[in-house]
């Protein structure tokens, strides 16, 4: 890059709980999806190596044909009672979730209405349906109605978003948005990623609001609150039943391995028998975003464990990261065309106060940081 510094791919070494090791030099972890710090719980590793034990490494196959384990329907069958939806279907990432909801229930005839923000894998399954894509203003009730009103009526109408989104941290306007689908017959997918594990007890953005009922069908995935690897498709059992048979990323990819799929059911365990994990790390993230107001740097619209920290522009972003490692801080550099130029942080439950207060005063302590903070401050109180 322009800047002669590359921030990607780098090899991190130990475990990726609250801090990591970078060439020998310990790093305070704020960069990671691992909100609740179950990546390096004891009971997750047991589970994981049980299931290494009892399965193998690999079942070697789709769960359509020989892939399909116990462990599989364990998991499925929990996570649809925690998120209160008749039934689910697990796959093997996040991404081929949303991959196989969408391009297995869409097709050409149908409209697929995306937020702008949405992320990257919904975009990517919109356009494997064929699906006409309309994508309405971030998280605007307002522009989503404006969006459906110039659709036929007679036309199939699916309405998706983020839960939480990955680069604001901001939270889903879910009652406006249910209440627009409702009025034109829109059904609704959430992606819920980011607020699985985070909000009402982990339960998620639809459970936050009182609206799972409202909501047809919820995909999340395993990296991030669930410390694993994997991803599932929640509502109906009929819609579930139709992707059993329909959604191409589940049929024609191997199975989520044993010890991702034990893993993650135990993670689920945990955090349904420890729903204070969820307050906890909120809990730590607003200690952190208070602290970085309090010194003059932009949290933007976050409300969650996800903080944007805005930055001049993308040389600076890359030329203040590498200072933050240097100072012992990991977070995210993110430039475009992923979003605007920002740094983007997150929490764990298991960061210490030390640490946090580390963080803000290492965050605090670049004065691009705080001018870039100021313009966000001046900007907002203007509009």
């Amino acid at each position: 890059m322009k800047a002669g510094l590359y921030p990607y791919f780098l090899p991190l070494a130990g475990q990726e709980g609250a801090t990591v090791r970078r060439s020998g030099r310990e790093l305070i972890m704020c960069g990671s999806n691992n909100y609740l710090g179950l990546t390096a719980d004891p009971r997750v590793h047991a589970a994981a190596r049980a299931a290494l034990d009892r399965y193998g490494s690999s079942s070697t196959g789709s769960r359509f044909l020989n892939g399909n384990t116990d462990l599989h329907e364990e998991l499925e069958a929990e996570l649809a009672d925690f998120l209160g939806k008749p039934a689910a279907l697990v796959l093997s990432t996040g991404y081929q979730a949303n991959l196989g909801a969408l391009a297995g229930l869409l097709t050409p005839r149908d409209y697929a209405v995306v937020d702008r923000d949405a992320h990257a894998s919904l975009v990517d399954g919109c356009r494997l349906s064929g699906a006409k894509v309309r994508r309405f203003p971030h998280n605007d009730a307002e522009g989503l109605r404006r969006t459906l009103e110039q659709l036929p009526d007679a036309a199939a109408r699916l309405v998706i978003v983020d839960g939480v989104y990955s680069m604001e941290g901001d939270i889903c306007d879910l009652p406006a948005i249910t209440a627009v689908c409702a009025q034109y017959g829109a059904r609704l997918l959430v992606d819920d990623a980011h607020g699985l594990g985070v909000l009402a007890g982990g339960r998620g953005t639809a459970a936050h609001f009182d609206l799972t009922d409202q909501v047809d069908l919820i995909t999340v995935t395993f990296s991030k609150a669930l410390a694993s690897l994997g991803g599932a498709v929640v509502g109906s059992e009929e819609a579930i039943h139709y992707l059993k048979h329909k959604a191409r990323s589940l049929m024609f990819s191997a199975s989520m391995t044993p010890t991702s799929t034990a893993a993650a059911l135990t993670a689920l365990r945990i955090l349904r028998a420890e729903p204070h994990l969820t307050t906890d790390v909120r809990a730590k993230a607003d200690h952190v975003r208070r602290g970085l107001i309090a010194a003059g740097v932009g949290t933007g619209d976050s409300t969650t464990p996800i903080i944007p920290v805005p930055v001049p522009d993308a040389a600076g972003t890359l030329a203040i990261w590498e200072r933050l490692v240097r100072a012992g801080v990991y977070v995210n550099p993110v430039l475009p065309p992923a979003a605007t130029p920002r740094l983007r942080t997150s929490y764990m439950a298991t960061h210490t106060r030390a640490q946090l207060d580390r963080v803000v005063e290492v965050l605090g302590s670049e004065p691009e940081l705080r001018r870039a903070g100021d313009r966000v401050a001046s900007s907002v109180s203007v509009a």
